[in-house]
């Protein structure tokens, strides 16, 4: 700190320089202006400040509590990038709007022309689809991932589709067909038609692709949107799911739980899933923990946007 005896003019100046920008709140340009400075001996100035000690710049830790979080969960899990936001513990609601809202903000700068993005449904993806910024983006393909249903929840793939398509003045692709059919014949027979076999070919290219891992509790998205029964549930529990990806059951280190639903699914595969350019997961919810963990060990996952609550699970041992 400075002494008490008298002070150079410049030591004078250093001092002025360092209040009015920290504590006046004034420009860099600003302050130049008033002390008769360049503005790069301004700069020098406020650097010198801090180097002998007039000025110690803190951070306050709750503020960059996210960005440690992610930071730790992109170097555990090699991932490319992570964006943790913070939630709201006492609504679930609004912590996972923060959460679309961020993967929204964040998908377009991840595509590119000549892109093929892929789109699977539910809650959070819907969101999304809503919440992006309209950007024309040129030579981009929106792929529907999986067939349609009509669930009491909304949220129906060809809406999510639809919308990042209209967004981004895009070219889409959706998928002409039922989510979930009664029998692997019908389904396989539907799978031979020139068109639906155009568009399931359409979804095997797509290089990069936006999607959400489903929980298998009580309360998870593929049981209150029908797909399958608690019975059904369970069984696939049984043999060890952990999570939900685009309607098909994988276990708690990503791979495929064959069931009794996988023959009668129109959409995507896991194995279509892997090793895309891009996998955006978007995830939100404590109990959203092991789904998140499994998608990210399977290899679907390149970037997560995800809460507060889920980094710090991932963080945890299982």
């Amino acid at each position: 700190m400075p002494g008490n005896g008298p002070k150079s003019r410049t030591e004078q100046q250093i001092i002025e320089a360092a209040w009015c920008y920290f504590h006046d709140d004034m420009s860099q340009a600003a302050i130049a202006e008033r002390l008769g400075l360049s503005r790069s001996t301004v700069v020098n100035y406020l650097a010198q400040a801090r180097a002998k000690g007039y000025v110690r710049v803190s951070l306050q830790p709750e503020v960059f509590r996210e960005r440690k979080l992610a930071e730790e969960v992109k170097q555990k899990y090699g991932l490319a990038d992570v964006l943790v936001v913070p939630g709201l513990p006492d609504d679930p609601e609004a912590t996972l709007l923060r959460v679309a809202r961020a993967a929204a903000e964040l998908l377009p700068d991840l595509l590119g022309p000549g892109d093929r993005l892929g789109v699977s449904w539910g809650e959070t993806v819907f969101h999304i689809s809503t919440e992006v910024e309209e950007i024309a983006m040129p030579d981009l393909d929106i792929v529907q991932l999986v067939g349609s249903r009509a669930t009491p929840l909304g949220f129906a793939a060809e809406t999510c589709s639809a919308n990042l398509a209209m967004k981004f003045s895009a070219n889409c692709i959706n998928l002409h067909a039922p989510l979930l059919l009664d029998s692997p014949e019908l389904a396989a027979l539907l799978r031979q038609e020139p068109v639906i076999a155009a568009q399931l070919d359409a979804i095997r290219t797509c290089n990069k692709v936006l999607f959400a891992a489903g929980s298998v509790g009580p309360d998870s998205h593929v049981l209150r949107s029908g797909v399958v029964g608690l019975e059904t549930l369970e069984r696939y529990r049984a043999k060890g799911a952990a999570a939900v990806i685009c309607g098909r059951f994988i276990d708690a280190e990503g791979q495929p739980i064959p069931g009794e639903i996988d023959d009668r699914i129109m959409g995507t595969t896991v194995a279509e899933m892997r090793g895309k350019d891009l996998g955006l997961l978007a995830t939100s919810g404590a109990d959203k923990t092991a789904a998140t963990r499994a998608a990210i060990r399977g290899g679907f996952t390149t970037h997560l946007v995800t809460c507060c609550d889920i980094a710090r699970g991932l963080l945890t041992d299982d």
